[in-house]
């Protein structure tokens, strides 16, 4: 019998909703050990929960399993990030035409509440919030697309794109860029778009590939 927490919510559900913001948001970095009785006593549950998430976190493609071994948190090489800034370009680009085509004022409202969200964390300096705004801006954007199969396609890969485009410092900048996106939606500017999305990503992606150098300099 699966159990169930104290707010209603499974218990693998929420440990994996942990684990997961604790590996995206690198608090478990890349190489840390994901030991089940550990974690089981850390957030007061059963074994199970935490087999049953580390399971899910494997399929999401951040974790290791090792066999007779603990699970280990992915980690990631320069061709990877390479790899997913290409996949990541066409089908961003695609998701952002399509939002400035279909939105409706609730969604523009929505996005334009998550990015104040955004701002409001980077000026404050707290980065873990200013980074969860900023890919629920994307994931918001995703729905305005209004194509259940792009949603798809992303939820595929959305914990590994978290993970190597997630974790950026400069959280003002990151906040503007968003802003110019935000007032391209609502102008309906495919062009813009279409030039400023890959212009965004490339961003994330010398980010992200700068974070990984210096991660190995340092091991």
């Amino acid at each position: 019998m699966t159990a169930v927490g104290a707010t209603g919510e499974l218990e693998s559900v929420r440990v994996t909703r942990i684990l997961r913001d604790d590996i995206v948001l690198g608090r478990r970095p890349p190489g840390s050990r994901l030991v089940e009785r550990d974690i089981a006593a850390e957030l007061d549950v059963s074994r199970l929960p935490v087999r049953e998430a580390i399971r899910t976190l494997v399929a999401e493609g951040v974790v290791i399993a090792r066999p007779r071994s603990w699970a280990v948190v992915r980690e990631f090489t320069q061709r990877d990030i390479r790899d997913f800034a290409e996949v990541r370009e066409s089908i961003e680009t695609l998701i952002f035409a399509l939002a400035a085509e279909r939105h409706d004022e609730n969604g523009i409202a929505r996005l334009r509440a998550v990015h104040e969200r955004e701002v409001a964390a980077a000026r404050e300096g707290d980065a873990e919030a200013a980074r969860i705004a900023a890919a629920e801006f994307h994931e918001v954007v995703a729905i305005l697309a209004g194509n259940d199969m792009l949603c798809e396609l992303i939820d595929v890969f959305a914990t590994r794109l978290r993970w190597l485009f997630g974790q950026h410092d400069d959280l003002l900048a990151m906040a503007d860029e968003h802003r110019v996106l935000l007032d391209a939606i609502i102008a309906r500017d495919l062009d813009a778009l279409r030039r400023l999305v890959p212009e965004h990503l490339s961003s994330g992606q010398k980010t992200a590939e700068r974070r990984l150098a210096s991660e190995n300099i340092a091991i």
